[in-house]
């Protein structure tokens, strides 16, 4: 028999995250999260996205076992302000049991309904930064530290709830040295002067600090017209600034700007945190921090995380200066593989920028969606 039990305390909610290390014990792929930084980003205290956005945590016993988990969300600026009337749910992992799955599902459905809700989608997190989708392909590549890994019977479990695909997302890598400067190291110097545009590179993340807030700000407008895209509020762009932009290679963060110092475009790259995510094994001491810090300075590989280009000069080749810039930097450090996030299947613009890089897909994922009956 299978029981629900809804998670509160933090206790409760570290058993919630070490599930997955149970799950995935045996996985070589499957990217551990360091314990408590996952515990914490689920807390209402820390976490700013709860500023508009509510989660209930719940697992799956049979007996005293944990045996599945799920989170079910509700982000209020998606609700009341674009009038979608959607029940996410995320962090969902489980045994190869459709009655455990199914028991999950019901829960989520269940809260759906009493919100006067009318359709659950995910895998998804509380917002559009956290990870998405469901891996339908590449079970046997490895993961990153931003996206979820599942088992490969996780999709039939979503079918025989009566889920539906709703948006699919691409992963995929190159090796450095496909970023042949030749299609685009020309025509960045072209496009510099036509618009009276300059690349700004970083040595010191205190000089990158005070331009952090308006890359959010260009970050809310470029990406404002993607499918239920929720802007990042302001105190979230403190959080990420004090959380996560000092632990980013400054060198690793690009800017242009028009003859106004005013950011047209940005892209952020973080090197593979991988491996040593792997070596760490959910905890930061007594080693945990040292792998990272390694990877941070020495990793050869890199994740193309964002890039963002404001709608005034999007399709105008503002791109190759971004990329003349990092292949620079990229071949001052020895690079060798380039991953790229997912990215959703007809954004074909953000597809046309790789096209001469000759990527190779690794993984393919999708979020599901059905209607709340």
């Amino acid at each position: 028999m299978i029981t629900i039990k809804e998670l509160k305390t933090q206790k409760e909610l570290v058993d919630f995250v070490k599930f997955s290390f149970k799950l995935y014990k045996n996985t070589p792929y499957w990217i551990p999260p360091i314990i408590s930084d996952e515990v914490n980003s689920f807390d209402k205290n820390l976490n700013p996205v709860f500023e508009h956005a509510d989660a209930r945590f719940f697992v799956a016993l049979k007996g005293n076992e944990i045996v599945g988990r799920i989170a079910a969300i509700i982000n209020h600026v998606e609700v009341n302000q674009q009038g979608l009337k959607k029940m996410r749910f995320g962090w969902f992992d489980f045994i190869d049991d459709l009655e455990v799955s199914k028991a999950l599902l019901d829960k989520v459905n269940e809260i759906g309904k009493e919100n006067q809700l009318e359709f659950m989608e995910g895998p998804v997190g509380f917002s559009n930064l956290d990870k998405v989708g469901v891996m339908t392909e590449g079970f046997e590549n490895m993961g990153t530290m931003i996206t979820w890994y599942n088992h490969a019977y996780y999709v039939d479990h979503y079918k025989a709830y009566g889920l539906e695909k709703e948006k699919g997302y691409i992963e995929s890598e190159f090796p450095a040295e496909n970023a042949d400067p030749k299609f685009f190291a020309g025509f960045s110097e072209v496009i510099q002067k036509r618009y009276n545009l300059r690349p700004i590179n970083f040595k010191r993340t205190k000089d990158l600090m005070p331009k952090v807030y308006q890359m959010f700000d260009l970050f809310n407008e470029s990406y404002s017209k993607l499918s239920s895209f929720v802007p990042i509020s302001e105190r979230q762009k403190k959080f990420f600034k004090e959380k996560y932009i000092s632990f980013i290679n400054p060198e690793y963060i690009k800017f242009v700007v028009d003859e106004k110092d005013k950011i047209v475009a940005f892209a952020i790259v973080m090197p593979s945190f991988a491996k040593a995510l792997k070596k760490a094994n959910g905890k930061l001491f007594p080693f945990g921090f040292i792998y990272l810090l390694w990877a941070k300075y020495f990793s050869k590989d890199v994740t193309f995380y964002l890039i963002g280009i404001t709608p005034e000069y999007q399709s105008k080749g503002v791109t190759s200066i971004l990329f003349t810039e990092f292949k620079r930097e990229f071949d001052k450090r020895g690079i060798q593989m380039c991953h790229r996030t997912p990215e959703l299947e007809d954004n074909h613009a953000i597809h046309r920028l790789w096209v001469n890089f000759n990527t190779t897909t690794t993984q393919k994922r999708q979020t599901m969606k059905k209607v709340l009956v």
